[in-house]
């Protein structure tokens, strides 16, 4: 068995639960095998922390430049890795195919394929349109000789629309299409995440990252939840221990933040 097929089977079988697992976002090598010091089964990236890594905004990357982020968390830890990969980048479905593809290439066994366009004029894709590139999507995934787990998202509370009837019809569409893995980021409270999770046979994904929307694992787990993402979260966190130590020396010229520091010794047996 090849590791990416053995990868591929252990992040199939998290997703068949009995739990929900937690899936966290590293952004860099040693972010990642940090994580899995400590413990975690998988990891994704985060397009919104790979744009950050290179200082830009979400969705301001290229497909080779998330690939070669992609290829670096792969290569740092034994772990299963699935991406963000945004819509695709492209709008034909061919573009998301090849999209696909190629993360395989990289070392990953899973990516995610959400219905946002990019364009603030029309922010998401007709529902015909976007049922077409999760297909093509399903297939290039099916395509490969290990399991390769696609996660279709439906980003509507996140684009102006926040339909919860219409989310959940996209978000069917996209499991009868042949997703494994459902998503519908920024739901706002628990009543909606149980409802999308009651409408779908297929694990649901939720997005923790959100004030005042993210929930304990146990409230999301009793709601119906499988996977449960930290996005940005983590990758913000870290920036804001950087934003703080740094704000501190500019403005009061002292030190102290080195006293909450984790020493380079405790930080270094997770880089082994």
């Amino acid at each position: 068995m090849s590791a990416q097929q053995a990868k591929g089977e252990r992040f199939r079988r998290l997703h068949e639960g009995p739990r929900a697992f937690v899936i966290p976002n590293p952004w860099d090598g040693g972010s990642a095998r940090l994580l899995a010091g400590l413990g975690f089964e998988a990891l994704a990236t985060s397009s919104g922390a790979a744009a950050g890594v290179l200082g830009r905004r979400d969705g301001h990357i290229s497909r080779d430049e998330a690939l070669a982020q992609v290829r670096i968390i792969v290569a740092a830890t034994d772990l299963p890795v699935s991406a963000d990969f945004e819509k695709g980048y492209g709008d034909a479905p061919a573009d998301v195919a090849e999209t696909v593809r190629l993360g395989a290439e990289a070392g990953l066994v899973g990516c995610s394929i959400e219905d946002a366009t990019g364009d603030k004029e029309r922010p998401l894709y007709d529902f015909a349109a976007a049922v077409e590139r999760i297909k093509a999507a399903v297939q290039a995934a099916r395509a490969q000789a290990f399991p390769f787990a696609l996660t279709a998202r439906a980003e509507n509370f996140l684009r102006g629309n926040p339909d919860l009837d219409d989310t959940i019809r996209r978000l069917q569409a996209y499991e009868a299409a042949g997703a494994d893995v459902l998503f519908a980021p920024g739901l706002p409270d628990l009543d909606a995440v149980r409802r999308v999770c009651r409408s779908l046979s297929k694990p649901v994904n939720f997005m923790v990252g959100i004030r005042g929307k993210s929930f304990s694992v146990a409230e999301l787990e009793a709601a119906g939840v499988r996977r449960i993402s930290l996005a940005t979260s983590l990758w913000r966190a870290a920036m804001s221990g950087l934003l703080e130590a740094a704000r501190e020396v500019k403005e009061r010229g002292t030190f102290a933040y080195l006293e909450r520091s984790v020493a380079t010794p405790d930080l270094g047996r997770y880089m082994q």
